[in-house]
C-alpha cells in the first residue's frame, strides 16, 4: 500500500477509534438480538446489550434508517428513529462509536440531517459515524413524495448541503435549498467535520465516492471478489490523490457452540465456530477491510452468551 494511504485522516473520536489503516475492528448491528422468524425484533434489554458491547470492547454499534416496515425488505431495523435513538445512546454510553448504516438522504431534508447529526456528535463527545445512502426500498419514495429514479442526484445534492452546513457562515445552492452565508447552523460537529461514509454505490460513480466520502461501506463478496474490489478502491484513491480511507462491511453471524465448526452459508454471512470466524476476519483484514459490523439476527445461541464468547474467542485478535 502506498505511503500516503497507510493512515487515515483524523476526524472525530468515533471515526479515529474505529478505523485504523491495516487493521480490522469489530462492531455490532443494532438491535443486538436474534429475530430470524419475524421482520420485527424484540427490543427488550436493548440498552443493556449496547452497554455490554461497550464494556466487552466492541468498537462501534450500527443503527439503520428504516422509516417504514416494508414487507419486501423483511427487516424493521431497531424500530426507533435513528437520530432519536442516537441521542439516547449518546447519554447512556461513553466510549463506543455510534454509527448509522445508513441515513437515506433523499428521504430527509439535509438541513435536518446536518443539525441532528452534529447534535449527536456534540452530545456524544465526537463519537458519531454517519453512513449515508440513496435508499433501496422503492415503496418508501411515493409515501414521501420523492422520486426513486432521481435518488442518485438527490443524494449528491444532500451531501453537498450537509458538508456546507459544517462550515462557518455556510453557503449552498442545491435542489434542497439555497443559503447565502447570512445565517449559520449550530451546533457544528465536534470534530473537524461529520465523517460521511457512502454505502454501496448510492447512485454515484466510484470516483465520486472516493473523492467525496470519508470511507466506503460495501457488502460481503465471496472468494477473491472482495479482494479485487478493495484493490480497485485503493487504486482509485491513489489516482485521485486522496488520502487513505477506510472500508467496512456487515457480516451476519450464527456462532456455533463448537469452536472448530466450519462455515455454512446463511443470508449475507456464515454459521461457523469461533476459530473459523477468526480466520475469516483475519483474511478480510489482510485484503483491506477495516471494520466488520456483526449482525446476530440469525444467531441460534442465547445472545448474551454469544457476546461473551465473541469477546473471549474472537475480539482479542482485533482490539
Amino acid at each position: 500500500m502506498r505511503d500516503h494511504l497507510d493512515s487515515f485522516p483524523q476526524i472525530n473520536r468515533g471515526y479515529d477509534g474505529t478505523f485504523q489503516a491495516g487493521r480490522l475492528s469489530l462492531g455490532l448491528v443494532v438491535p443486538i438480538t436474534a429475530y430470524p422468524d419475524s421482520p420485527v425484533p424484540d427490543m427488550i434489554g436493548h440498552l443493556a446489550r449496547i452497554q455490554r458491547a461497550e464494556t466487552l470492547g466492541f468498537r462501534a454499534v450500527w443503527l439503520r434508517d428504516v422509516p417504514f416496515d416494508v414487507p419486501s425488505f423483511g427487516d424493521a431495523g431497531q424500530l426507533y428513529d435513528p437520530f432519536t435513538y442516537l441521542g439516547y445512546l449518546a447519554g447512556q454510553t461513553s466510549e463506543i462509536a455510534l454509527g448509522v448504516a445508513s441515513i437515506v438522504l433523499p428521504l430527509r431534508h439535509p438541513a435536518h440531517v446536518a443539525k441532528a447529526a452534529a447534535s449527536v456528535d456534540q452530545l456524544s463527545g465526537g463519537r458519531l459515524i454517519l453512513g449515508v445512502a440513496s435508499g433501496d426500498r422503492p415503496e418508501e419514495y411515493p409515501a414521501m413524495a420523492a422520486d426513486f429514479d432521481r435518488r442518485g442526484a438527490a443524494f449528491q445534492a444532500a451531501v453537498d448541503y450537509i458538508r456546507a452546513m459544517g462550515r462557518p457562515a455556510p453557503r449552498a445552492d442545491t435542489a434542497f435549498g439555497r443559503i447565502e452565508g447570512g445565517m449559520d447552523m449550530l451546533p457544528k460537529p465536534h470534530g473537524t467535520r461529520l465523517p460521511l461514509l457512502v454505502t454501496g454505490s448510492s447512485g454515484q460513480s466510484p470516483d465520486w465516492i472516493a473523492q467525496n466520502g470519508d470511507g466506503w461501506m460495501t457488502y460481503p463478496r465471496p472468494g477473491q471478489a472482495q479482494s479485487r474490489v478493495l484493490q480497485d478502491w485503493r487504486n482509485r484513491l491513489e489516482a485521485l490523490g486522496q488520502p487513505g480511507k477506510p472500508v467496512l462491511q456487515p457480516l451476519y453471524v450464527d456462532l456455533s457452540d463448537d469452536p472448530d465448526e466450519g462455515a455454512h452459508h446463511i443470508h449475507l454471512g456464515v454459521r461457523a465456530g469461533a476459530r473459523w470466524l477468526t480466520a475469516h476476519l483475519e483474511q478480510l483484514e489482510g485484503i483491506g477491510v477495516n471494520h466488520v459490523a456483526l449482525n446476530l439476527r440469525f444467531n441460534r445461541a442465547p445472545i448474551d452468551e454469544t457476546l461473551d464468547r465473541l469477546a473471549r474467542e474472537v475480539l482479542p485478535q482485533f482490539s
